[in-house]
């Protein structure tokens, strides 16, 4: 048996998210339904991050066993004309047995897309949360370096005593970085691993400071509290997307 690596992109619009549900369509069980019909029984398709409905995804990493595959080039031609046109699969390779998508990651970098910009242009706008025209960018800008370094970061869990949040809610942030684009900021968030919701939770906490809400200095209280209800809501997936994986 061998074991191969993919690099995978989606657009998670129409999705569930990327783990198997029942009675839902998701990333992981239509890759896994093209792996079927390309080598004519079941393999099991793990995921390094498991993005949320509507999350998308530049560089997702995905690993599965086979017995041998000859021409990894033809096949991952072939699998991607089996594949709905929103997800494609960029890259195949053959690892070392002991290679795991998910526990060998040593680094994941998100990118969140903010419009600060009226009228919103109409192309592109179904990947960007719309701010409010009052907002405080320099001071969304400011914040953002409250939470780099190494924290507890249950109030920004989705559920602080479930999954990771409650096992190993202590995180690295390595950089926050605010990209200036035309028409839009691209935020990249990078870590060395993320809790449920955890990036969608830091943008809507935020945009919570560039709107007045609270202050710069009140995120370090924020993350010292543990508390879910004292930050910000949960800013919408479409216009998150997992950028890259570092192993």
């Amino acid at each position: 048996m061998k074991k191969y690596k993919c690099i995978v992109s989606y657009d998670g619009s129409r999705y569930a998210g990327f783990q198997v549900q029942k009675n839902s369509i998701t990333i992981q069980s239509t890759l896994q339904d093209a792996f079927f019909r390309r080598f004519q029984k079941k393999v099991d398709v793990t995921g390094s991050s498991r993005t949320d409905a509507g999350v998308h995804a530049l560089g997702q990493v995905v690993h599965f066993e086979y017995p041998d595959i000859d021409d990894t080039s033809h096949t991952l031609y072939q699998l991607n004309a089996m594949l709905p046109k929103d997800i494609r699969i960029l890259s195949m390779e053959e690892v070392p047995i002991d290679f795991h998508s998910r526990y060998a990651a040593k680094k994941k970098t998100y990118y969140y897309y903010l419009n600060a910009e009226q009228p919103v242009p109409p192309f592109g706008r179904e990947y960007v949360m719309s701010l409010p025209k009052a907002i405080d960018i320099n001071l969304m800008i400011e914040a953002s370096s409250y939470f780099l370094g190494t924290h507890d970061f249950r109030a920004f869990a989705h559920q602080a005593d479930v999954g990771c949040a409650k096992n190993k809610p202590v995180k690295t942030i390595y950089r926050l970085d605010w990209v200036k684009e035309k028409h839009k900021y691209r935020v990249e968030i990078e870590g060395n691993g993320f809790l449920h919701k955890m990036v969608r939770n830091i943008i809507g906490t935020l945009i919570d400071v560039g709107m007045k809400k609270i202050t710069p200095s009140d995120i370090p209280l924020i993350i010292d509290s543990k508390d879910r209800k004292k930050a910000g809501q949960t800013a919408p997936a479409h216009a998150l997307f997992l950028a890259k994986i570092d192993y």
